[in-house]
């Protein structure tokens, strides 16, 4: 669905997520999640959330992403596109907010998305205000 007050680009990595939360692992809670990742260099990584009958082996779509773009070489996030069938734009939980923090800067913007054409934009500073990073352990 194309939202008219998104960018292209932000219409397009919305839709590289709903394809992503397609291919979700999500038997136990069925709430599957899609996020897509654009990196400084223009390409696109996506992810999707896959569970475990032990949860803490589950990971978010968000972190599968990020983990892919990281195993190509690529280290700079850009934009993040997030959704999932929920009331509300789904929002990152606090250990991907900090995945996603590793790898971007404060321009990084994430994008959350729902299937009601709501949409929230943040910045990913506002998501995780003094976040602890790289930074913080380079004198």
């Amino acid at each position: 669905m194309i939202r008219s007050d998104l960018s292209q680009e932000e219409n397009s990595l919305i839709e590289h997520a709903e394809r992503a939360r397609k291919n979700s692992y999500s038997p136990y809670s069925q709430f599957p999640v899609g996020a897509a990742l654009l990196l400084d260099d223009g390409s696109i990584y996506t992810g999707t959330n896959v569970e475990n009958a032990s949860y803490g082996a589950s990971l978010c779509a968000e972190r599968i992403a990020v983990f892919k773009a990281i195993t190509d070489g690529l280290r700079k996030i850009r934009l993040v596109a997030i959704i999932a069938d929920t009331k509300d734009p789904c929002s990152p939980c606090g250990l991907c907010r900090q995945v996603i923090n590793e790898f971007s800067d404060e321009n990084t913007e994430v994008i959350l998305a729902n299937f009601s054409a709501q949409i929230k934009k943040y910045k990913l500073t506002e998501l995780l205000p003094e976040s602890f990073g790289p930074k913080d352990l380079m004198g």
